[in-house]
């Protein structure tokens, strides 16, 4: 029997179709269902959206800061559809009313319990072969926060309460608490 045959493949449009309020990704045509996030996942959420915006914004810098439910259309094709916790987009032609279309420069991801598997392997190799230059998984049951740095093939761990330096930004790190 042919496994590959069993797996049924999906596209963007079975993302569009879902029940209002359904939350899905589609990674290289399989369907991953989202749970609503926490209270804790979402203050999280806000404390980088916020952080992260104002750098840019004191900076004068020209890259947006996105929160999910965001569009990423990361490979350009009907098989790959993501909403990262929060996306910087430095190139900012890739964005339109739909979404991002290409990888943003900057995505973290929060861990859930429900989708550790996710953020730990499927989406960190996918964002990595994607061109994402920097990724970041936090960890609130960890309190942990894991920072791949694609361009320089480096990985570091931080405990909360740590500066964490931003690899697209000079001089810009944030202390997770």
């Amino acid at each position: 029997m042919d496994v590959a045959r069993e797996l049924e493949s999906y596209t963007i449009e079975d993302i569009y179709a879902l029940p209002d309020g359904v939350r899905a990704e589609l990674i290289n045509g399989q369907i991953y269902y989202m749970a609503s996030p926490t209270w804790t996942h979402q203050r999280i959420s806000m404390f980088f959206s916020r952080i992260i915006g104002n750098y840019i914004e004191s900076a004068g810098g020209s890259c947006e800061v996105l929160a999910a439910p965001f569009a990423v259309f990361l490979n350009n094709d009907d098989n790959n559809y993501l909403e990262p916790d929060i996306s910087v987009i430095c190139d900012t032609s890739k964005l339109d009313e739909k979404g991002c279309h290409g990888a943003p420069d900057w995505i973290i991801e929060i861990v859930s319990q429900g989708n550790k598997e996710m953020d730990y392997f499927k989406k960190l190799f996918k964002y990595q072969s994607a061109g994402v230059r920097e990724y970041w998984i936090v960890d609130p049951t960890k309190e942990m926060v894991m920072v791949y740095r694609f361009e320089k093939e480096t990985m570091e761990e931080y405990s909360f309460g740590e500066n964490v330096p931003v690899g697209i930004y000079e001089g810009f790190s944030i202390k997770v608490q």
